[in-house]
């Protein structure tokens, strides 16, 4: 069924594609690395992505707000971004970027009453697009290739097969959260591009016990949600609480688990 977004998703996939082509342009040199505020890396790829992403969705959407990792303004308060808004990031990853071990990509996605309806997730060296703009339209890209439907899968007979971060340390909180399930494999992926594969059907669970940002959440929420699948925020004690919110006072997330089909 045709909507709105589903008519935005091929301009914004082409979008993502075009800022993972600016990102490539910086990953084949010996770039520089400068530190935000909070100490986290910057790099010139971050800013180059950007310069591509919000031109382009001003044209797009002119009258939708867009907040992008490198620009926001996290003392924005909730109700000044609209119903709708657009959330970006540039470059997640940046740590696997810096690592030049291929496993980041461009996110963008938009909310729509605080429920996001529209995802791209776009890895360039891999060149797999990942992509969703309601129930039953998710699909993956490969290259040049013809977008194929996607779909969570339910929970594998053998056991649960569980995403990693390649990046941050598996600790204590973790091992005690995943002692609950029978595991079958951990697979090391990094940056959200966890959601894409979740997404395919190729894992059953991807805990996240930290904080995080809006933006790296949106997209590949949209994604997942459009597979069948569900992405559920924590509390303190890592018990579900209920669907992550948008909008929250300065974009932050806390913990989330997201999960394939319901056995």
């Amino acid at each position: 069924m045709t909507n709105i977004y589903t008519e935005l998703l091929p301009a914004v996939s082409d979008i993502a594609r075009r800022a993972g082509a600016a990102i490539m342009q910086v990953y084949r040199t010996d770039f520089d690395v400068e530190r935000k505020g909070d100490g986290s890396p910057l790099t010139l790829a971050d800013t180059a992505s950007e310069a591509v992403i919000l031109p382009e969705l001003v044209t797009l959407t002119p009258d939708i707000t867009i907040i992008s990792e490198e620009s926001a303004e996290t003392n924005t308060a909730p109700d000044a971004v609209g119903s709708r808004f657009w959330l970006v990031d540039p470059l997640d990853g940046t740590r696997e970027f810096l690592k030049r071990n291929d496993e980041f990509c461009v996110s963008i996605g938009l909310i729509d009453k605080g429920v996001p309806v529209l995802g791209v997730l776009y890895g360039p060296v891999l060149d797999v697009t990942y992509a969703a703009a309601g129930p039953g339209t998710a699909t993956r890209t490969v290259g040049n290739g013809a977008p194929q439907p996607i779909e969570c899968r339910q929970p594998a007979a053998g056991g649960t097969d569980v995403l990693v971060s390649r990046s941050h340390r598996i600790d204590a909180d973790l091992e005690k959260f995943l002692a609950d399930y029978t595991l079958r494999e951990r697979l090391p992926q990094g940056s959200a591009l966890k959601f894409g594969r979740l997404a395919a059907g190729e894992a059953d669970l991807y805990p996240r016990l930290g904080p995080t940002m809006e933006w790296d959440t949106a997209a590949g929420h949209a994604i997942v949600l459009a597979a069948g699948g569900s992405l559920m925020s924590l509390d303190d004690d890592f018990r579900i609480r209920g669907p992550l919110q948008y909008a929250k006072p300065g974009f932050l997330n806390g913990g989330f688990v997201v999960a394939g089909k319901p056995a």
